[in-house]
């Protein structure tokens, strides 16, 4: 009788399947961050996030800075990874792999859930408009960057210019690094985030007398928290609820954000028109599914 239990039993283990036993609260979390600064800069200023989900969620919460943008996408689309947070462009092209499932975005006063890209050039720049950058250098962050490449690339696209063709892309992999090289004349302009641009200047990393704005972008739907393909249903309610729910002044410091609120896959869309533009006139320019 107990022998034909314990095979019963084992079938049933067969036939649910791992997912089932693994579907329940794991011993922590552990969030992906891109790496739009070192990472270094990106844990210091993600750690009020990071002690508060721990608070909240009651158990312990890890922080890992991926390589590169790509890096950080796959982390999530193969598991390794329970949320992260990402950009359009990389949550864009990781989706088209897996079931990913976007919850929370940052919403800011006036402008609400977007921000920008600036494309910048040294202070003594000769440049107008963004068609006087024909035959320059410009310089970009990670190639996955949603406003540290896609975007400026699309401005650029939008006067005329194409990367390869009129200008020369040069990638740098980080935001800092392009307005450092753009503020020393290693590169005629740059692309990158605006709101990371204005932290720079204030905290004095780069010199605000050495670069100016030579464009910005249009409104750019914001970056999304996002949960991995497989985690355990209650916990990703727990997850969503503890982001919406945020008040912490601290938490929100980092993204600039007044609340964070519930997103959807159609909210890029804007994004994904951007990509197809740009895959028109460049179609190396984007990864083969």
């Amino acid at each position: 009788m107990i022998k034909r239990l314990a095979a019963a039993l084992s079938l049933a283990a067969l036939l649910i399947g791992p997912q089932s036993f693994a579907a329940n609260r794991p011993d922590k979390l552990v969030i992906g961050l891109l790496p739009g600064e070192s990472a270094p800069t990106v844990m210091r200023l993600n750690e009020p996030l990071r002690a508060y989900l721990e608070k909240r969620l009651g158990l312990p919460v890890e922080m890992v800075v991926g390589a590169n943008y790509a890096a950080t996408g796959e982390a999530l689309r193969f598991g390794r990874l329970d949320i992260a947070y990402l950009g359009p462009v990389t949550y864009i092209l990781q989706s088209r792999r897996a079931k990913l499932e976007v919850f929370a975005r940052p919403s800011h006063e006036v402008v609400g859930p977007t921000f920008q890209a600036v494309v910048i050039v040294p202070a003594d720049s000769p440049a107008k408009t963004l068609a006087d950058l024909k035959g320059q250098e410009v310089a970009f962050g990670d190639p996955a960057s949603t406003s540290g490449t896609w975007v400026p690339r699309y401005q650029l696209l939008e006067a005329g210019l194409v990367a390869g063709r009129d200008y020369t892309l040069r990638v740098l992999g980080a935001h800092d690094a392009v307005a450092l090289a753009v503020a020393n004349h290693k590169a005629a302009a740059g692309g990158l985030s605006m709101p990371i641009y204005q932290r720079l200047i204030k905290e004095g990393k780069i010199d605000g007398n050495a670069v100016r704005v030579l464009a910005p972008s249009p409104a750019i739907p914001e970056y999304m928290w996002t949960f991995r393909e497989g985690l355990d249903p209650a916990f990703r309610e727990e997850i969503r609820k503890a982001f919406i729910e945020v008040s912490d002044p601290a938490a929100l410091g980092v993204f600039r954000a007044e609340s964070f609120i519930p997103c959807v896959d159609s909210d890029v869309d804007r994004v994904r028109t951007w990509i197809e533009a740009i895959r028109k006139e460049s179609p190396d320019a984007v990864p083969a599914p």
